[in-house]
């Protein structure tokens, strides 16, 4: 793994000859002054103002509605890269839903000694009321959010993944829709490839994964939390944008194990539930019984396969960084296969020789609670002070099985607007993949997130971070042929 760090638009060295994916947007930034580019800026941030495009951030108990940052200098990848991206996802998604249901059936992975029983058994996320029920149509994992990391020209690796309720393809399609507002013939010059029809391909996943008992029209629905919710926005602009109904657990009720909506014309059947609400909330008689956000009955409705929910209860032990450690060996198992896109090298606390590995390099390493999320609960090692390594190292010494740690990767760079001009900032990157009754689709494009901060490698927006649009090119041989 190379340690020096790979420029998406110049390649590895400073001020290197511009990388052919970037020539027409290098030529449009070498025509306009930074103060140009600043106002564009200005003008995207007014209409993610003017759109209330917003997430929560919580500190001291209080949540805390901000806008989005947004960078206006898109991210471009070649449709070759795509092309790798796109087959390592669909690999990757499709190994996870054989890994989900085999873990809640036959337990075949376990049998063969490939993963130790406590790491799911004792896993918090594992749902043991999920034990021989299959979802209809045997899909668990039907919406994915595997995030990318690149280091050099040709190495892409997967850093998490994201298989319980993804978050973040509100943002894609709306920067997307502020650059087409803002620049509408750079996507003519630099051809780039549309992400607009992803709702409609959500919208024909969701109604494709109904139970069979469902009608030619099945009833879909988005199931959230409520307003105060971090992702509340998402929620609603998914289902504007889907044509669905947005409920809470109050707006449904379970009768005759089916789930029916209440409404102004009475009770509407209720065939598939995008669920927005984590597990342990969504049925109070089946989970957690004080859950004021769920629906009781929901888990006998789903269990006697009258309604689909998406994803299913019991696919966050695949979030699980503990189990991501193991995809290599979990994709293998299933699918027979290398891993195309392979996983960032990981130590896993839990083993002793691994755990005084990390212990005597714990200022080299990124270290992860198995369990964490967007951002928190994260250890980075070559910025963090001496206190904040001698707090974790007690922490790992007390319960080391909650963590794992991993090298700290050179995260590739991309051009970024800053108050001193362009500048190189740290970006990951989060593909969405599709799984329904029609196989795995994956809208070209993702979340581009970007550490807005010189030198971070952190690209969570709840720690800063922000995001770009994500452009990616036709192929060359077609944009030769549209001429």
């Amino acid at each position: 793994m190379s340690k020096s760090i790979f420029d998406e638009m110049r390649g590895m060295a400073q001020g290197g000859e511009i990388r052919a994916p970037y020539k027409a947007l290098a030529k449009w930034l070498s025509a306009n002054s930074i103060e140009d580019l600043k106002l564009r800026q200005l003008a995207a941030e007014h209409i993610f103002r003017k759109t209330g495009i917003t997430f929560a951030v919580y500190s001291n108990d209080e949540a805390e509605e901000r806008i989005i940052p947004f960078d206006i200098i898109p991210r471009i990848i070649a449709s070759q890269e795509w092309q790798l991206i796109e087959s390592g996802m669909k690999q990757r998604v499709s190994a996870i839903n054989m890994f989900l249901s085999d873990i809640y059936g036959k337990r075949e992975i376990m049998k063969a000694g490939i993963l130790p029983d406590e790491l799911i058994y004792a896993n918090p996320q594992y749902r043991l009321q999920m034990t021989n029920i299959k979802p209809p149509h045997d899909v668990w994992a039907h919406i994915c959010g595997i995030d990318l990391v690149r280091t050099d020209a040709n190495e892409f690796f997967v850093l998490e993944d994201n298989a319980r309720t993804p978050s973040g393809v509100s943002y894609m399609l709306e920067n997307r829709e502020a650059m087409e507002r803002l620049f509408p013939n750079l996507f003519v010059t630099n051809k780039v490839r549309a992400v607009e029809q992803y709702p409609d391909a959500l919208v024909a996943m969701l109604r494709s994964v109904a139970p069979k008992s469902a009608s030619n029209d099945p009833r879909v629905v988005i199931l959230t939390p409520g307003p105060y919710n971090s992702a509340f926005y998402e929620h609603s602009f998914l289902a504007d944008n889907i044509g669905v109904e947005l409920v809470e657990g109050s707006d449904l009720f379970v009768k005759d194990r089916k789930v029916f909506m209440r409404s102004t014309e009475g009770p509407q059947k209720v065939d598939v539930i995008y669920r927005r609400v984590d597990d342990d909330f969504i049925d109070p008689l089946m989970f957690d019984p004080n859950s004021m956000l769920g629906l009781p009955g929901l888990m006998d409705a789903y269990s006697a396969g009258n309604v689909t929910i998406v994803n299913a209860p019991g696919t966050g032990i695949a979030d699980d960084k503990a189990i991501y450690s193991y995809m290599p060996e979990i994709i293998k198992f299933y699918t027979g296969q290398e891993p195309i896109i392979p996983n960032v090298e990981t130590y896993r606390c839990r083993e002793p020789q691994a755990l005084k590995h990390v212990l005597d390099n714990l200022a080299k390493l990124v270290v992860k609670l198995v369990d964490g999320s967007g951002g928190y609960g994260m250890l980075v090692g070559p910025t963090s002070s001496k206190a904040q390594i001698a707090a974790f190292r007690a922490q790992l010494v007390a319960q080391p099985e909650r963590f794992i740690a991993q090298p700290t990767l050179a995260l590739s760079t991309c051009p970024t607007l800053t108050e001193n001009g362009l500048s190189p900032r740290h970006v990951d990157l989060r593909p969405f993949v599709l799984t329904g009754t029609n196989g795995v689709e994956i809208v070209p494009g993702g979340l581009t997130r970007v550490a807005l901060t010189e030198g971070s490698l952190v690209v969570n927006s709840s720690q800063g971070g922000g995001t770009k649009d994500t452009w990616v090119l036709e192929e060359e041989k077609n944009a030769r042929g549209s001429n």
